[in-house]
């Protein structure tokens, strides 16, 4: 008989599945901005500045940063919880990703509609 001991960690489905998700829209959103990119010539600020005063891009810049802080967070907790051993060093280095994702995430929407 196999005993099972509760660690914290996420077993399952869920995990994988966003994993999965956050990658597949980041990638979308890499070949369309490649694709705008290699449309738009030259890049000038003015340019840059006009396609970011459109909704629809805000937007997707949007949706690829919080898949890109959800996507980190459930690969660097994996990571720490196979790792870092003893609890208290693992869970500060948790909050500590966590703050650092959460201001990038922050920051980005500060840039977006300031």
């Amino acid at each position: 008989m196999v005993s099972r001991v509760v660690t914290g960690a996420h077993y399952g489905l869920r995990d994988w599945l966003a994993q999965r998700i956050t990658a597949v829209i980041m990638a979308v959103y890499s070949v369309i901005a490649v694709f705008v990119l290699i449309l738009i010539e030259p890049i000038t600020y003015v340019v840059w500045r006009d396609l970011f005063d459109q909704g629809w891009m805000r937007v997707a810049t949007l949706l690829f940063a919080v898949s890109l802080v959800w996507h980190a967070w459930v690969g660097v907790r994996d990571i720490l919880m196979d790792y870092i051993k003893p609890d208290g060093l693992r869970l500060g280095l948790q909050v500590g990703t966590l703050l650092v994702i959460a201001s990038y995430l922050g920051w980005s929407i500060q840039i977006l509609w300031r």
